[in-house]
Order: C-alpha cells, then sequence, then structure tokens
C-alpha cells in the first residue's frame, strides 16, 4: 500500500482558524487511510517547517499533498511548480535548482475534481511565501536524499465560518467539499498506485 503524508498549517496572523488543517480534520473524521496515511500540523515559520519535514521525509512517503489556505482564492489551486525564492527574495536553497515541477498528473485531477462538482485548478505559481517553500522542501529533500517521494501543495480557499468571523466578504468554500476534494485525489493516486 502507497504512503501519504497529508500536512496543514496552523492560524496565522488574524487568522483564527485555518482551512487546511479545518480541511484535514474533517478528511479524518470518515477516510479511512489506516496506517499508510499519515498527517502533520506544521506551525506557520519557515526553519520549523523545513526541520520538521526533513524528519518527516525520512519515512519514504510515495506522496505528499500539503495543504495550505489561500484568502482570497475562490478555487482549489493544484501547485505545479515550486520556486526556490523566498518571501525576502532570497534563495531558499543556495544554488538549489530555480524550480521543481510536481510529476503529479495534476491536469486529470483538476480536470476530475471539477467534474465531480469541487472547483479547482491547476495553478503554475505558488507565490513566494511557506506554502511555495515547503512545496520546494519536500521536492528538494526527495531529489538530494533519491526518494521515489511525489509531492504538490492544494491551495485551498477560506471556510464560510473564516469569512462570517472577519464579517468582510470574500470567496469561501465548504470544508466537506474541500475534504471531499482531497479524498478524491488521495483515492486517485492509490488506486493508480496499486494497478
Amino acid at each position: 500500500m502507497p504512503r501519504v503524508l497529508l500536512t496543514a498549517f496552523e492560524p496565522y496572523e488574524e487568522w483564527r482558524e485555518n482551512s487546511s488543517w479545518l480541511t484535514l480534520i474533517e478528511l479524518t473524521r470518515w477516510f479511512d487511510g489506516g496506517d499508510d496515511v499519515v498527517t502533520r500540523r506544521y506551525p506557520v515559520d519557515f526553519q520549523a517547517v523545513k526541520h520538521r519535514l526533513a524528519i518527516d521525509m525520512q519515512q519514504d512517503f510515495d506522496l505528499i499533498l500539503h495543504l495550505g489556505q489561500a484568502p482570497g482564492a475562490s478555487v482549489i489551486r493544484l501547485e505545479s511548480f515550486a520556486v526556490n525564492m523566498g518571501s525576502n527574495h532570497c534563495e531558499l536553497v543556495d544554488g538549489g535548482p530555480a524550480a521543481y515541477k510536481s510529476p503529479l498528473p495534476l491536469t486529470a485531477w483538476g480536470k476530475k475534481l471539477h467534474d465531480r462538482g469541487v472547483p479547482a485548478q491547476v495553478s503554475y505559481h505558488a507565490g513566494t511565501y511557506l506554502c511555495n517553500a515547503t512545496l520546494y522542501m519536500s521536492h528538494h529533500y526527495a531529489a538530494c536524499e533519491g526518494l521515489q517521494t511525489q509531492s504538490t501543495f492544494l491551495h485551498l480557499p477560506v471556510a464560510p465560518n473564516q469569512v462570517a468571523a472577519r464579517q468582510k466578504p470574500m470567496p469561501s468554500m465548504s470544508v466537506p467539499l474541500m475534504a471531499a476534494g482531497v479524498a478524491m485525489l488521495l483515492e486517485e493516486f492509490l488506486q493508480r498506485s496499486s494497478a
């Protein structure tokens, strides 16, 4: 059975909750991946994420789905690329590759989600913040350690209760729908890997 790591983030700045963690909690209520699906909640701190991700990746996962919150997003964004640049415009890894591209079938995944009523699209730029850095480091650790791990990052809209708490209109998506979308991708990967 393929081994999967699902990561999410803790709340940050003015956000009292993080839709990535809400989605992961919802998913684990009913998706039974057994011992082959491991979940983590990472802090919103690059050095801490680097350290924890390096430890987690020693378990040699087949798939890593990083989940993160993207205020203002109206769809689930499947991130195709991670670039070697942080929010300070410095390289994340000195002399590292300029970018990594996910080998996962993101176009097919996006279509599958869309066809099943989950708004989604492939994105070609994950930004230069922690989400991009997390994806970059998961690709970089896999490349340096010779791991077969495939990774992507799913940027999730905020949840309706988060919008209500802020009392400021913005796009949102229900947590059960986001969790269902993640589950569809997990099932697709597990079926493809078992074939």
